[in-house]
């Protein structure tokens, strides 16, 4: 199942650069789907869990939706400089990605509190294990398709 999910948050990215927008935000929707399913099932949340979890990993996942909108347009911006990168885009680009790196740990720090007071530790531990599974997964396709500077 985890298969699965991650081979539609990898390949919505690839496909994003083809599809018109609603057809993305569909294929994006499936994989949150796909995700929370994901999720669940390897939490193994017990029903008062469940009713206090959802609340903070739907204000999570959101807050991580901004991250990755921000990321694509990073890789956008990338993308369309390409052909005529100068040193100073490069710097500019490298700039915008290391923040979004200290951005993305600052986010993935604050949420620690929040997902603690609603699951025992070891169960937000395994929580971070599959997201860092997924970011995993999704850099390396990112990776795969992103040339790198000339």
């Amino acid at each position: 199942m985890i298969g699965a999910v991650l081979t539609c948050l990898v390949n919505g990215v690839a496909i994003a650069q083809d599809k018109p927008a609603d057809q993305m935000e569909i294929l994006r929707e499936k994989a949150r789907a796909d995700k929370k399913l994901v999720v669940a099932t390897t939490l193994a949340l017990t029903e008062g869990e469940a009713k206090v979890f959802w609340p903070v990993y739907n204000a999570y996942q959101s807050d991580m939706i901004a991250h990755y909108d921000k990321l694509l347009g990073l890789i956008d911006r990338f993308e369309k400089a390409y052909d005529t990168m100068t040193d100073q885009t490069a710097t500019r680009l490298l700039n915008e990605y290391l923040a979004l790196e200290a951005s993305h740990v600052a986010l993935l720090k604050a949420y620690v509190p929040r997902f603690q007071r609603v699951l025992p530790a070891r169960k937000a531990a395994r929580l971070y294990q599959i997201e860092n599974k997924v970011r995993a997964l999704v850099n390396y396709d990112l990776a795969r398709q992103i040339p790198l500077v000339k």
